[in-house]
């Protein structure tokens, strides 16, 4: 048998088998964090870029091909678009990004909205009218934020690209009161109630009324 240590020779064979596994176990104790109980997930971990305490950002398939596709077309605005939508969908979808329990974004989560809006900037300095539903995203990415005054402004483009939509203005009018701006959102509140049935106006005049101490009529857009 192999481990009678009687003979010379398997002497030296069981030595090398029991150097081999030393070898291999030490390997994966660094390699692979195997039972060190650090949580940092070793070095293959590092080279990667993922992180076992969750700091690390996790990107999408879909978001690493929009990001390319920016580097090589920096001035296509489709590729821009592409890209804050992807970001968005992956902010809210990833659940290192996103507590799904409290509806709140992580801090992980809240740099991808960071990174969102400033390729809106990017997208929106390449066209003359911004595609409403990339100005959504903008805007609900400056809402998650705290940004309202710049969230305003995106709602503003979506009022533009959308004049007969109440739900535009009315957005529009509890961002703009939310940041500070309150002639803006009398405007939009005005725009508002003309838009809407006459049944719906008190309801929604009570509702932009308690937009201008509330921020979170804005941040439910």
């Amino acid at each position: 048998m192999l481990f009678d240590l009687r003979s010379r020779g398997r002497r030296r064979t069981v030595q090398a088998v029991y150097l081999f596994l030393a070898l291999l176990i030490g390997g994966g104790l660094v390699l692979f964090g195997v039972g060190a109980g650090n949580g940092f997930g070793g070095l293959l971990n590092a080279v990667t870029g993922s992180s076992g305490s969750g700091q690390t950002q996790a990107v999408s398939s879909a978001e690493k091909t929009a990001i390319k596709a920016t580097q090589t077309n920096p001035n296509s605005a489709s590729a821009w678009a592409n890209l804050i939508q992807a970001r968005w969908s992956n902010a809210s979808s990833n659940s290192a990004d996103f507590n799904s329990s409290t509806g709140a974004f992580t801090a992980d989560g809240k740099q991808e909205l960071t990174n969102l809006t400033q390729d809106w900037l990017r997208y929106q300095a390449l066209v003359k009218q911004p595609d409403a539903e990339v100005a959504i995203l903008a805007a609900r990415g400056y809402e998650y934020l705290g940004q309202f005054a710049k969230a305003a402004g995106a709602w503003q483009a979506i009022t533009a690209a959308e004049p007969t939509e109440a739900t535009a203005f009315e957005c529009l009018a509890a961002n703009a009161y939310a940041g500070n701006q309150t002639r803006i959102g009398d405007l939009a509140t005005a725009q508002a109630l003309s838009l809407v049935p006459s049944a719906q106006r008190t309801l929604l005049k009570t509702k932009l009324t308690q937009a201008k101490t509330d921020p979170s009529v804005a941040q439910s857009c």
